[in-house]
């Protein structure tokens, strides 16, 4: 233990930069939501502000817009997808919603009072190229310098994970829903 407290205590010392990170949830597991809603409400604690921008679960109702909503002027959450692309069958419409909701959170990544902009779901618009990584990639790098960026979803572009500073992938090793388990209040939304 005395050897492992010095060489974290060595990273410790050398680890003095600062900077607004580019963070990444992907993966077929649950959390990625989750993990990046916790660190809203972290930066929410410490009085920042924080931008959500939900890309394609938009159209859905959430207990945690309906639980974050009363942090007033440090949160910004805008529900602009229309449902699960596996829903909407409507390849020209995702990618009209896709790109307004990408204008929007454009704004907020210009924005230095903006401490955290989360890209929910992003991934997946990414994945479909309902809008082109080739686009997002340029805006991602000239954010204000302190500003974090989270970007959720399954199937993230490896040239996202390159350009990443944190990348967590979730894996699902076991869900109640291929027990036949419905979605659970508290849980799932």
């Amino acid at each position: 233990m005395v050897r492992l407290k010095a060489s974290v205590n060595r990273r410790i010392e050398a680890a003095q930069e600062e900077g607004g990170l580019l963070i990444v949830y992907t993966g077929a597991g649950k959390g990625k939501t989750t993990a990046a809603l916790g660190m809203a409400l972290r930066c929410i604690g410490h009085g920042m502000k924080v931008a959500v921008v939900q890309f394609i679960k938009g159209a859905i109702d959430t207990a945690e817009e309906r639980a974050l909503k009363p942090f007033g002027d440090r949160l910004t959450f805008l529900r602009m997808g229309e449902g699960y692309t596996w829903e909407t069958q409507d390849r020209e419409r995702d990618i009209r919603f896709a790109q307004q909701a990408w204008a929007k959170a454009c704004e907020f990544l210009r924005d230095p009072s903006y401490a955290m902009v989360i890209l929910d779901e992003f991934n997946i618009a990414l994945q479909h190229d309902y809008v082109p990584l080739d686009v997002v990639l340029p805006v991602l790098r000239s954010r204000p310098p302190m500003q974090h960026v989270v970007i959720t979803g399954r199937g993230a572009k490896e040239a996202l994970t390159e350009e990443a500073d944190l990348v967590t992938e979730m894996k699902q090793v076991k869900h109640p829903f291929r027990k036949g388990i419905k979605a659970q209040a508290g849980v799932e939304f």
